[in-house]
């Protein structure tokens, strides 16, 4: 599978020195080593292209033939780009291609033949970021002296350098497209080259499962059958992937966020029901910070012939294949890659993007809602993760005044929480949807404002645009919504930065408690148009 078709860059700081409203060619300086660098990308296989903003052309500071000088003397010094796409316009003109709006890396996929979800954007300002984030492509930001600390906090990936942003897309690059693995630890098959079948397992939230969808169509796709073991509160996700056959449920004690005790009895019930699957081979997928080793334990005892999994630690015989993936490779793409290892992947056409089973959801929302819906979601799994229901309200008031009808959702335990968010201006949905019709409200909205929380990756797995009230006890470029036009906010450096925390470490909640509201409607406004994207805090 190739996850990438193109690499995007910016064009002063990134790629050349940035000289202010230059016309001149005699000025442009390469950034050191950028030649090598993209002559790496060139030999991988990957297009190459220029998205850049120039102001000067509108003020009047050069013409467009200073302009063509100036492109044809950077092709000069680093090689042929395949597209270059300039928007000329200055800021508060309202265009759609200015940065951030996405304009210019839609336009730049399709001058490529390709799409922005398998195109990566190097850059060094934060607007570079917002406008590959808001097309659904991939970001890596290169800091300058001028880059803000609040853009770096904030950005996907950061690479020291070029040199770097190009050693981190081609290493995703390898991974996506990594060969099983030839040192015997591969599964043996039958005569027919394809397993009976293959037990996977996810147990952990509806949001973890779900991003795992694209590592089990991948399984499905080389084994007659494929059982899902999970927990309880992954259950109605797991049962909307395509090419699961079997749901098992069992919660795990090492993996619950509210676990029971460990007893032997439980655990004996456990090894019977996993003997009872008769697989061949065992796939357990986990987040970056668990061990799959307890349950591969329990594998072996229920007598399973393989076992494959993602460790670090040291597994002894526990596992046959002993995979390991790089830090900060996105989750979707972690899972993918294990799958790969284990000799299963995607079928020609299948993009690694989130989807659901069509044939498990309704034809239409449950209930008629207004055209042109924005959903806000003010609930979360974990509580570290949901914005104040106070400052939900208040965003649902700032959409309503701008324009945007609103609808709330939540979960059965959630109704006072959506009672009172819906109350500010929007529609009361708060348990009154399943998972699978709450999918479906989803993919009719224009956008979609959510913590990082499963409605998020579900979301996403619909292909709606995502507002991100993303807290930062997690990383972004880790656990951001897969594959879909999305716009970060809140407080991307608050003191409870990549804590892991479940319940908010600091007081008062800075991170969410301090989102403008302005800040989610401009976000709105640039998902769902492409423009207006002046507003958004922490772009220039």
């Amino acid at each position: 599978m190739t996850l990438f078709d193109a690499v995007l860059l910016d064009r002063d700081g990134t790629l050349i020195k940035d000289v202010p409203y230059n016309g001149d060619p005699e000025k442009v300086r390469p950034m050191p080593g950028a030649r090598a660098a993209l002559d790496r990308l060139r030999a991988a296989g990957l297009r190459l292209g220029v998205v850049t903003n120039q102001s000067g052309r509108a003020r009047g500071l050069f013409t467009a033939a200073d302009l063509g000088a100036v492109h044809a003397r950077v092709d000069a010094l680093l090689g042929p780009f395949d597209t270059w796409q300039v928007c000329p316009h200055q800021e508060g003109d309202g265009c759609r291609c200015r940065k951030p709006a996405p304009g210019l890396v839609d336009a730049a996929a399709r001058a490529l033949d390709t799409d922005p979800t398998r195109c990566a954007v190097i850059g060094d300002i934060g607007r570079d970021m917002v406008a590959a984030a808001a097309a659904g492509a991939a970001g890596i930001l290169v800091p300058t002296p001028v880059t803000r600390a609040e853009e770096v906090d904030a950005a996907p990936a950061v690479a020291v350098d070029l040199a770097d942003a190009v050693d981190q897309v081609l290493r995703r690059q390898a991974l996506a497209g990594a060969q099983p693995a030839a040192d015997g630890s591969a599964p043996a098959q039958r005569a027919d080259g394809r397993p009976g079948t293959v037990l996977v397992v996810r147990s952990d939230s509806a949001g973890d499962v779900l991003i795992t969808g694209p590592a089990i169509r991948a399984v499905a796709t080389g084994a007659d059958r494929v059982v899902l073991l999970g927990g309880p509160r992954g259950r109605a996700a797991a049962r909307l992937l395509p090419g699961v056959h079997e749901v098992i449920e069992w919660p795990l004690p090492w993996i619950d966020p509210s676990p029971a005790p460990v007893q032997a009895e439980t655990m004996r019930a456990l090894i019977a029901r996993l003997a009872a699957v008769d697989a061949d081979q065992a796939l357990i997928f986990t987040s970056f910070h668990q061990s799959p080793l307890p349950l591969a334990l329990l594998l072996r005892m229920a007598g399973v012939p393989w076992v494959g999994a993602i460790s670090d630690d040291y597994p002894g015989s526990l596992l046959d294949l002993r995979h390991r993936v790089p830090v900060g490779i996105p989750e979707v793409e972690r899972a993918l890659s294990l799958a790969t290892a284990a000799g299963f992947g995607l079928p020609a056409g299948d993009e690694p993007t989130l989807r659901l089973a069509a044939d498990m959801l309704p034809s239409r929302p449950p209930v008629d809602l207004p055209a042109g819906y924005v959903v806000v979601h003010p609930g979360a799994s974990v509580p570290a993760r949901a914005c104040p229901p106070r400052r939900c309200a208040d965003i649902v008031a700032a959409l309503a005044r701008a324009g945007h009808p609103v609808v709330v959702t939540g979960g059965p335990d959630e109704r006072e929480l959506t009672a009172q968010v819906a109350a500010a201006g929007g529609v009361d949905l708060g348990g009154r949807t399943s998972l699978a019709e709450l999918a479906v409200v989803l993919a009719h909205a224009g956008c979609v404002v959510v913590g990082n929380t499963g409605p998020a990756h579900l979301a996403a797995a619909v292909g709606t645009p995502v507002v991100s009230l993303f807290a930062p006890t997690v990383p972004f470029g880790q656990w951001a919504p897969y594959r879909t036009p999305l716009v970060r906010v809140g407080d991307a450096g608050a003191a409870c930065r990549h804590s892991r925390a479940t319940v908010c470490p600091v007081p008062g909640h800075p991170c969410l408690t301090g989102v403008d509201p302005a800040e989610v409607v401009a976000a709105v406004q640039l998902l769902t148009t492409g423009a207006g994207a002046a507003a958004v805090e922490g772009v220039r």
